[in-house]
């Protein structure tokens, strides 16, 4: 009943910048909380980022701190992640998803719903 599709992901050199979206549909958008987690070959989905769903708290790893922002508009039912100074250990797929207990978690296994995946690859 919940539907997420991601969008922006691709090929940028070291140091770069891309901007991944998020378009939610289906029910009580607002209300979850959102994260990125994102998925290397051969290795374990791993958590980047995530919204609380008034918008009033985020939750970066520390991989990224600094260098990756996570943002929602809830209007628009989309969630983004800007992503700068990529380097290539951040190549993986990037996914979407959304948590319907209302409470932040950084495990892949308390996320209900997931998006198919973006491609981003970083050259050096």
């Amino acid at each position: 009943q919940v539907q997420l599709v991601e969008s922006g992901g691709g090929l940028v050199q070291a140091g770069g910048s891309l901007r991944l979206s998020c378009a939610a549909s289906g029910r009580t958008f607002s209300s979850y909380v959102m994260g990125w987690f994102r998925q290397a070959p051969g290795k374990e989905r791993v958590f980047v980022a995530a919204i609380s769903w008034s918008g009033d708290s985020e939750f970066v790893a520390d991989s990224v701190k600094g260098r990756f922002t996570i943002s929602r508009d809830n209007a628009e039912n989309t969630v983004y992640l800007q992503m700068n100074s990529l380097n290539p250990e951040d190549t993986a797929v990037y996914y979407c998803a959304a948590d319907p207990d209302q409470a932040y978690s950084d495990s892949v296994y308390e996320y209900d719903y997931w998006g198919q995946g973006t491609q981003v690859t970083v050259s050096s």
